[in-house]
């Protein structure tokens, strides 16, 4: 007869002991993991399929963008500074005015996403805006906008208006050497079309005055050249002070215009000296060339040339300018526009309806393995008492 001694038996292994304890509540788990199945599956069916609308633009070339123009003019600091290492790839540029503030609030505004979105505040809007638009820098120098949403045509129309966004914001902060030439040149023909329309209007007051219609000969011929002068040297001062906005004094384009000014300084002189016997504050027309009563006539005449002559020098100065400012613009390039999405990109169903199931098997063997814990804790009498005290002060904990 053989007797099996408690104090002799194998010990119990923790694996074999969780293995009993799964199996000894098996019925639980599984109505737990059911359960939690079916309340995966009421979460799919309730859940909206989602679209996302994709469009593709590509940027312009480093060597033409404003970026690379800013960092060619720091030279040397850009190295130093280590400017030139802030953007890995130039389209991060792009994406980060994407992102900006003006085109969140822009689209905003324009689709009421607020009220669409149950936003309360601007904030709370842009919150939920950056969860629907993503924005990509690709590896190959692309730029991809993805917008997801319920509806379909607002994904594509939001994707859209990224597009359209960025070209605004872009050639609002794109002002090159060219276009700050071309807003300079700009604001000096609106003062010298002012200039030449006060000009006229004086002339033609001085012509009601002495009844003089025009003057010929040598007169007309002095009137001109000096106002031509005068005016060439004015315009070329002109575009001196717009070189000196962006260039230095050694700029071999300052030295050139100021060696331009210097000669037609000269010619000018030449010709005032030409002028013999000239009236007290009138160097430029002489006594005898003019008569006494056409001075006044003579002077308004040169006034208004002058102001014609240099108001067509500017104008030649602004079309050149801004033709430049046209070609050195960075050019954003549409390679794909958005279109409605036909097809869902989401939710991911089986996935959501995997992790309910996951989620209840865990969570069932979790209270599981916790039930064990405790009934083994009661079987030692000192744990066994703490757990008593405790259920007497909390009644709620199933103990």
């Amino acid at each position: 007869m053989i007797i099996n001694d408690p104090a002799t038996a194998p010990p119990s292994t923790p694996a074999l002991d969780t293995i009993l304890l799964l199996a000894a509540s098996k019925r639980l788990i599984a109505l737990g993991t059911f359960a939690a199945m079916l309340l995966g599956l009421v979460v799919v069916l309730a859940t909206k399929p989602v679209y996302t609308a994709t469009a593709t633009l590509m940027p312009p070339q480093a060597p033409q963008s404003s970026l690379s123009s800013m960092l060619g003019q720091l030279g040397g600091l850009a190295s130093l500074g280590g400017a030139g290492s802030l953007l890995k790839n130039p389209s991060d540029l792009y994406v980060g005015i994407l992102q900006s503030r003006t085109i969140s609030d822009r689209a905003i505004e324009q689709f009421h996403l607020e009220e669409r979105w149950h936003a309360h505040t601007m904030t709370a809007a842009r919150k939920a805006l950056d969860g629907h638009a993503q924005f990509e820098a690709a590896k190959n120098g692309l730029i991809q906008i993805s917008v997801k949403d319920q509806d379909p045509k607002l994904a594509s129309d939001l994707a859209n208006f990224f597009v359209d966004g960025l070209y605004s914001v872009n050639s609002t902060l794109a002002v090159s050497e060219a276009g700050q030439r071309r807003l300079f040149f700009q604001r000096q023909i609106d003062e010298e079309k002012s200039a030449l329309f006060a000009a006229e209007e004086d002339l033609k007051r001085t012509q009601q005055k002495t009844g003089l219609l025009t003057v010929t000969g040598q007169t007309e011929l002095a009137v001109r050249n000096i106002a031509q002068s005068r005016a060439q040297i004015s315009s070329l001062e002109v575009q001196l002070q717009g070189l000196l906005t962006f260039a230095t004094n050694e700029n071999p384009e300052v030295e050139r215009v100021r060696s331009q000014l210097s000669t037609l300084r000269a010619q000018l002189a030449r010709l005032e000296d030409s002028q013999k016997q000239a009236l007290p504050g009138d160097t430029e027309i002489s006594a005898n060339q003019v008569p006494e009563g056409s001075l006044e006539y003579v002077r308004k005449l040169r006034n208004v040339k002058y102001h014609d002559t240099l108001f067509d020098l500017l104008s030649r100065q602004y079309e050149a300018a801004r033709i430049d400012e046209a070609k050195s613009a960075p050019v954003l390039q549409v390679v794909d526009r958005s279109v409605p999405p036909d097809q869902k990109s989401g939710p991911p169903r089986l996935l959501i309806l995997i992790g309910f199931t996951v989620a209840g098997f865990c969570i069932s063997s979790a209270f599981v393995f916790l039930q064990g814990a405790l009934r083994r804790a009661k079987q030692n009498t000192e744990t066994g008492k703490k757990l008593k005290q405790l259920h007497e002060s909390l009644p709620w904990l199933p103990l």
